[in-house]
Order: structure tokens, then C-alpha cells, then sequence
């Protein structure tokens, strides 16, 4: 269920909202040349030529966070006070309840700073989406439920692709940590809302038969026909798979991290997609994992 803001409490940030909504829409219908100073004054308008073919812009990725507070009601006030100068389009308390701040065609300011794949300016093309958490408790099974059904919504109604479904961490890996890593990425990726890895990792390279045997991450020096610690036959060939078929950087750029920071881009993976001993290495498993993940992204 979607909740109103327009309680009394919150009745005069409504109407700085209605006021501040007019005068966009003041500069959309506006057509060139319009008043000296305008946003939208443009030099070429002596050769304006209205088109009839056109509709609004639509937001194309989603953005999870949590609000790092105390309360629903803390997070409603820090958003609708002019000096904080953040904000989000929706906000989920731990009792499910979903509070709309914004229209979804609006740019709101909860992203801040950040990048994910070539696009530097995520709040223009995202939504955001904020959970009432202090960045440290589990999200509660109402909040998700009522996170799920929205997404549904958004997805269904902007066509959103499920690789679109990101964290704030993802986007801003040098300064944010959220969604926290108890959030259930993997569940809303089974819904279509994101990306997982599969169950069962392949190794990067496939034997051709059985006179082939693939091994990982084994010293060169240990190789050696008949060792029992490898558990290769005398007829076999040992191949050396490498972990990851490409560098680390790459498979990480192409998921869409900005790698100019490599281990804040690793530890923003980790959180996302590992959810354990979140720090800046990779370990074995998590070459795996990276491994499986990146293809998905092509």
C-alpha cells in the first residue's frame, strides 16, 4: 500500500512541492525563445519547429539504499528539508509502508556522485528507492514484500532490465555501503530484479575428453603426471585453467563498476554479490563468481 504525505505534518513542504512543480512545468510547456534568463532559452530559436512526435523522458534504472537513520519519520523530515538537499522517490518502513515523495518522471537527489557503466549522471535516468534502516539491522520481511511489489510496478510499467536493479554501493563504491549486505539481492534477482550467478560454476575452460583434465589454481610444480594430490592418470594432460578468463578490472567494468578505484570497486562487488568477509580481495571463490557474473552483462 502506498501512503500519502499530504498529512498535516508534512502540509507546507506540500505546497513548497506544488509550487516548485509549477515552475517546471512552466519551463516545459515554455517555447523558445522565452524569457532572457529562462533554463530553457535556446540560441536556435529562430528556427524552432515544434514536432509532434514526443513524450516525457522515463527513468531506466532503480537505485536501492538505506537510510543509514533512526525512523520513517527522521528519513520523511531529512528529505523535506530545503538544506540537506537530498532526497528519494519512494521510502519503505520496516512495517512495509511505502511513502511516494516524488513523481517518477522528476530528478530526484539520492544518488549523488557516482557512475555505473558510461553513465555519470544517475540520478537523471534512476529512481530511488530508500529503506528505513540504520545501516546495520536485517531488512524486515514486510519491507521486502512491499519492496518486491513495487518493483514490480516500476519494471512492469518502465520496462526496466533486470540488470538495471542496482545499490547505492554499486554506483558510489568510494562513499556508500548500501543496502547493507544482509539485503536479499539473490531473492529480488529471482524476481527479475537484478542479476545473479548460477548455482553451478564452470570452470573457464571445458576438457575436450577424457585424456584432458582441467585443474585450477594449482601450483605448476605440482603438476606432474600420476601425483595423487591432483589425481591425474598417466594418459592425462593437465590444462591450467585460470579463475577468471579475463582481468579482474574488466569483468568488473563490464558489470558496470567504476574501476578507477579497484578496491573500493571490489569490496562494493563483494557487498552486492558475496555477502561475506566484505573487503577489497578476491578470493578463489569470488573469481568464480565474477567469473559467471560478467558474462551476463554483455
Amino acid at each position: 500500500m502506498i501512503a500519502s504525505c499530504a498529512n498535516n505534518p508534512y502540509a507546507p513542504t506540500n505546497r513548497v512541492h506544488k509550487k516548485q512543480t509549477k515552475a517546471l512545468t512552466k519551463e516545459l510547456v515554455a517555447i523558445p525563445p522565452p524569457q532572457p534568463g529562462s533554463a530553457s532559452a535556446s540560441k536556435y530559436a529562430k528556427n524552432w519547429v515544434g514536432t509532434t512526435n514526443f513524450s516525457l523522458r522515463k527513468p531506466n534504472l532503480v537505485v536501492i539504499h538505506h537510510t543509514a537513520q533512526d525512523s520513517v519519520g527522521q528519513t520523511l523530515k531529512t528529505f523535506t528539508l530545503p538544506r540537506t538537499q537530498v532526497s528519494s522517490h519512494y521510502v519503505i518502513g520496516a512495517n512495509g509502508e511505502i511513502y511516494q515523495m516524488l513523481n517518477d518522471l522528476y530528478r530526484a537527489w539520492h544518488g549523488g556522485s557516482g557512475q555505473w557503466g558510461s553513465n555519470t549522471d544517475l540520478n537523471s535516468s534512476s529512481i530511488g528507492i530508500e529503506l528505513d534502516n540504520n545501516g546495520f539491522k536485517e531488512f524486515s520481511p514486510l519491507q521486502i514484500a512491499s519492496l518486491m511489489e513495487l518493483l514490480k510496478d516500476l519494471k512492469e510499467k518502465y520496462k526496466i532490465p533486470a540488470a538495471n536493479f542496482i545499490g547505492h554501493s554499486d554506483i558510489a563504491p568510494t562513499r556508500k555501503n548500501d543496502p547493507n549486505k544482509t539485503f536479499p539481492w539473490k531473492a529480488l534477482a529471482e524476481e527479475g530484479y537484478g542479476l545473479w550467478y548460477d548455482d553451478v560454476l564452470e570452470d573457464t575452460i571445458q576438457p575436450v575428453d577424457d585424456n584432458v583434465i582441467v585443474i585450477t589454481n594449482i601450483p605448476q610444480e605440482i603438476l606432474e603426471i600420476g601425483n595423487d594430490s591432483v589425481n591425474i592418470t598417466p594418459t592425462q594432460t593437465p590444462i591450467v585453467a585460470p579463475l577468471l578468463d579475463v582481468p579482474p578490472n574488466i569483468a568488473l567494468k563490464i558489470i558496470g563498476y567504476d574501476v578507477s578505484n579497484m578496491p573500493a570497486a571490489i569490496k562494493a562487488f563483494k557487498l552486492h554479490f558475496i555477502q561475506t568477509e566484505v573487503n577489497s580481495t578476491l578470493t578463489d571463490h569470488d573469481l568464480k563468481v565474477l567469473n559467471n557474473l560478467y558474462k551476463k552483462y554483455l
